[in-house]
């Protein structure tokens, strides 16, 4: 992997409080599976080739298909993965978590995750959520843990119970046109230690039309980089330190488009002609989510 990251220029971080280099631009796998599994397969295998060690899924994506076509594309290579999964909040409990991360152990074919998230705040209380992340951890059937779609008073709450260099990440929608994480979460897990991982950062199907203003302002950027715009939009979104992203690719051509990202450099000026062209909205939301 290390002379594939290098002939890319793939840009690894730590990933919040832990030791391990993560690369920027991760594999997401949301609806892998209603794709073709052996070019989906290919895809994954490639982005690894290419230095794309982390790999996002969820017990929730293909109620677990996901997670087992992960499994098949992981095979042989599993110390090159940084592997994260997710328990859905109706799992959530002291013990469902527990049987919850079991299942997914033995969909993807491995003994343990490297991060493992609760996929958004439901009915169990988050102290027995937590409590149950931390008896993984002691087994090694997780390295760590952290939470996903959590606004501030949410991360205030897990930080409390938890206490300090526990909570790994946060993954939380973010693209162009929707920045609201820049107010305050962002901030927040600068501050406190936490990684910022982007689902979505295309936008889910809104990604900007190459016609309007915005979509000009990516493409004019891209050109003088011979790149894509959604190489430049990677690149935007992971300007801060913390920030992780994790696009879906479908198949090989993708993959690579994604992973060049990780070399793109983008200037002070390019960066202001992003902002400006996708503006931060006023006002103080909530946190948005998919």
């Amino acid at each position: 992997m290390a002379t594939a990251a290098k002939r890319v220029g793939m840009e690894f971080r730590k990933f919040g409080p832990l030791p391990q280099l993560v690369s920027v631009i991760g594999q997401g796998t949301w609806y892998i599976d209603s794709g073709n599994r052996s070019s989906v397969i290919a895809a994954l295998r490639r982005g690894l080739d290419l230095g794309m060690n982390h790999i996002d899924t969820a017990e929730l994506y293909g109620e677990g298909a996901a997670e087992r076509i992960i499994g098949d594309a992981i095979a042989g290579r599993r110390d090159e993965v940084f592997l994260v999964s997710k328990v859905l909040p109706r799992h959530a409990s002291a013990h469902g978590t527990l049987q919850a991360c079991e299942r997914s152990l033995v969909r993807l074919g491995t003994d343990h995750l490297d991060c493992y998230l609760l996929h958004w705040r439901g009915t169990p209380p988050i102290e027995e959520t937590i409590a149950a992340f931390e008896h993984l951890r002691r087994q090694g059937k997780i390295l760590s843990w952290g939470v996903s779609n959590f606004d501030v008073p949410d991360l205030e709450e897990a930080l409390f119970i938890a206490g300090t260099g526990r909570i790994a990440c946060n993954q939380v929608l973010y693209h162009l046109a929707e920045r609201a994480i820049e107010r305050a979460v962002i901030p927040w897990c600068e501050k406190n230690g936490v990684a910022v991982v982007a689902y979505s950062p295309f936008g889910h199907g809104r990604f900007p039309n190459p016609l309007t203003a915005g979509g000009q302002v990516l493409r004019q950027i891209a050109e003088a980089h011979n790149a894509t715009p959604r190489q430049v939009a990677l690149r935007f979104l992971v300007r801060f330190p913390s920030v992780f992203t994790i696009p879906k690719a479908s198949n090989v051509q993708h993959a690579e488009e994604n992973a060049e990202a990780g070399s793109l450099h983008l200037n002070h000026e390019e960066i202001t002609l992003i902002d400006e062209a996708f503006p931060l909205r006023p006002g103080n939301r909530g946190l948005p989510m998919l």
